[in-house]
């Protein structure tokens, strides 16, 4: 109670009084209590599914807001009818945060105003008539709705059900959680209302059901699969979540072990997207593609560290070492079913056309696609960002660089669709280091001292080169584009 400040107290306290007031008219004999019981019993137990022992725990997340009983009662009853409907199952929903009983309350005036919102709405943009709605409580002609028009008062009722909400959301956050009311509501509508649109459609659905001649009992049918769809986009979410997390780990092992390139790897995963784009690639392959991307350097986990940060040349053996990188992060996706071609990627992305590359040495086409589109993405980053040990090249010299170098380092169709992407889109690279003047590395080198600029020899593929070893151009001695990196 003490961590919800007064105003938040009295904004929910308004809120509840005008939800009394909206169903204060529906306390008549003349409602149709056996719908308004139904329906009310419908959304109570739609709330308790979360609790429950064998299905709670595969429950989509916010099963409880199941929005389609609702917005069938706005189609359905008189708007203070359908603000009745809410109460019941707000009131028993679970709340997991201190003061329950004040929550359960927030919760059932907003959901009991905006059915009665929604309601209103319906009727004034002619729904029943649409409908073709009958006495609940009676029997009468079943008439067949009017199809699409009856989709406009639905529609309006959606709309008007998602911004009330939207309102009153707003509302409780600028007052209970104290965010700035500038931004209290920001994208909160945008948010909401496509889950509430396709709510909504369910919620059609069961009124014309209801008014069929077969009554409530198949409209209820009409729940199965709306809960169904909710349960397999709410797995694909869970998913989708799941895999962000191991992708988001392993990056962020990667830039704690290899400070130059903190941050180099959502670049390049970005960098490929725009690639992928321009070849016009299916969205599941640009998705795996983003996580070649971002997952290029993962083998530097099974590289020594000392070999990673070393001052001065890199021997022969400590470059093959080096060279191992690939095949080491192949082998941690290997069993990450959900990467699919991004592995074949995260192997090859150092292979050259024209065969000097490694670990294998293929030529040409022989190099899987997404490697072509990694090695291109990972030169121009590579580039285009400053690092403690050198300034970033501008964007043009590095597109320079990287078309000087098509055809033989790297693959042509590639180089000029991320051209046309940037010509499109633009490119902000950051600091992916240390700042110079304070960082590890910029203060142990001076920052300077290994420069390119500086090199009489200083070659932007060569630097890119280097850079993949997860060194410095300059350090490790990496050879100049077209020699074997």
């Amino acid at each position: 109670m003490r961590s919800v400040p007064v105003r938040a107290r009295a904004y929910i306290l308004c809120a509840g009084l005008g939800a009394l007031l909206c169903a204060a008219p529906a306390l008549t004999p003349h409602t149709p209590w056996p719908a308004v019981a139904l329906l009310a019993a419908l959304y109570a137990g739609c709330e308790q599914v979360p609790r429950c022992r064998f299905l709670g725990r595969h429950a989509p997340q916010g099963m409880g807001t199941f929005f389609p009983v609702l917005l069938a009662g706005a189609f359905l009853l008189s708007p203070g009818a359908a603000a009745l409907v809410a109460v019941p199952g707000a009131l028993l929903a679970r709340i997991d945060r201190a003061p329950a009983w004040l929550r359960r309350g927030w919760h059932a005036a907003q959901l009991a105003l905006a059915t009665w919102a929604a309601a209103h709405a319906y009727r004034l943009a002619g729904g029943p008539a649409a409908l073709a709605r009958d006495d609940l409580a009676g029997g009468g002609p079943h008439a067949a709705p009017d199809f699409p028009y009856a989709l406009v008062p639905a529609g309006a009722a959606v709309l008007v059900f998602c911004a009330v909400l939207t309102l009153l959301d707003g509302g409780i956050l600028a007052l209970a959680e104290r965010v700035p009311a500038r931004t209290a509501w920001r994208g909160l509508f945008a948010r909401s209302l496509a889950p509430v649109v396709v709510h909504g459609l369910a919620g059609l659905m069961m009124a014309v059901l209801w008014r069929s001649p077969y009554g409530p009992f198949a409209a209820l049918l009409v729940l199965l699969p709306m809960y169904l769809s909710c349960w397999v986009f709410a797995q694909y979410h869970r998913e989708r979540a799941a895999h962000q997390a191991t992708i988001r780990a392993l990056v962020q092992a990667v830039d704690l072990k290899d400070g130059y390139t903190r941050g180099h790897s959502e670049r390049v995963g970005r960098a490929s997207v725009l690639i992928a784009r321009e070849l016009g690639l299916a969205d599941e392959r640009v998705e795996a593609l983003r996580f070649a991307g971002i997952l290029h350097d993962v083998g530097k986990l099974g590289v020594p560290t000392r070999l990673l940060r070393k001052d001065g040349p890199l021997t022969p053996e400590e470059r093959r070492v080096i060279e191992l990188h690939p095949e080491y992060g192949h082998e941690m996706v290997r069993g990450i079913g959900f990467l699919g071609e991004a592995r074949a990627a995260i192997l090859h992305h150092h292979e050259r056309l024209d065969g000097t590359g490694y670990p294998y040495g293929l030529v040409g086409r022989q190099i899987p696609e997404f490697a072509r589109v990694v090695a291109v993405a990972d030169a121009f980053d590579a580039m285009t960002s400053t690092r403690s040990y050198r300034r970033a090249r501008p964007v043009a010299t590095a597109v320079g660089e990287l078309e000087r170098c098509a055809g033989t380092q790297f693959d042509p169709r590639m180089v000029q669709a991320l051209v046309r992407a940037l010509d499109r889109h633009g490119w902000h690279p950051t600091v992916t280091a240390d700042d110079p003047e304070g960082g590890r590395e910029g203060s142990r080198e001076g920052g300077a001292k290994h420069d390119p600029e500086r090199r009489p020899d200083g070659d932007a593929c060569g630097d890119a080169n280097g850079d993949a070893y997860g060194v410095p151009a300059a350090r490790s001695g990496a050879p100049r584009a077209g020699s074997p990196s």
